[in-house]
């Protein structure tokens, strides 16, 4: 067998996560908060509380807070994540995401393959399959 060979990879810094959580944020407050939780409905069963993002490692995630309504444990709340941007460590000169989205079944699948920022918002923004279940 062969030895895996080292790539360079270029990761992000401090600052640029921040810039690409302040546009993500953004977009969460004016394109998806209006259109999928313009209000919250209590129900019986879970209903959806907040959306929002944050990082984790390389992966910014767009998550779906929800709260419970079900007799048994009635407020208790938990995040639900809809859709990653896993960023693509290549010798590229723009930063670029695989956009990936959850499966019932639990596990993550790729939507799309290293695309820029913009288009990435631009797919979640149109695409069913990336967008919360409320």
């Amino acid at each position: 067998m062969t030895k895996r060979q080292r790539v360079w990879a270029r990761r992000l810094g401090a600052e640029e996560k921040a810039a690409i959580a302040a546009i993500c944020e953004r977009f969460v407050v004016e394109i998806l908060k209006p259109r999928f939780l313009p209000d919250i409905r209590e129900t019986r069963f879970n209903y959806p509380v907040d959306l929002f993002g944050q990082w984790r490692g390389s992966k910014y995630s767009f998550v779906l807070r929800c709260r419970s309504g079900w007799p048994d444990n009635a407020g208790g709340e938990f995040n639900a994540p809809f859709t990653h941007l896993d960023h693509v460590e290549e010798r590229l000169t723009d930063t670029r995401f695989d956009v990936t989205w959850h499966r019932h079944t639990g596990q993550w699948w790729r939507a799309h393959s290293s695309v820029p920022l913009d288009e990435a918002l631009q797919l979640i923004e149109i695409s069913p399959l990336l967008q919360p279940q409320t």
